[in-house]
């Protein structure tokens, strides 16, 4: 499966775009404002977050991370 594939499968299961994502990490401390990933936050954390949150399955979960890293492709 693609990144994109992921991220459409996401949108598609949660009703939310990665820009949605990112406004809630964001929120959560887990950016900073312009949407950089903090240096102090763990994988682990988005994705314990997402599966809970959003009922988010690992693979899935990690591609929301990988967003927020800076991968678009």
């Amino acid at each position: 499966m693609s990144f994109q594939a992921y991220l459409d499968n996401i949108q598609k299961k949660t009703g939310k775009s990665p820009e949605q994502f990112t406004k809630l990490a964001i929120q959560k401390g887990f950016l900073d404002k312009g949407g950089k990933l903090k240096a102090d936050v763990k994988a682990g954390e988005i994705v314990l977050w997402l599966k809970e949150e959003f009922e988010l399955g690992h693979g899935h979960a990690m591609a929301i991370f990988a967003y927020f890293k800076g991968m678009r492709k």
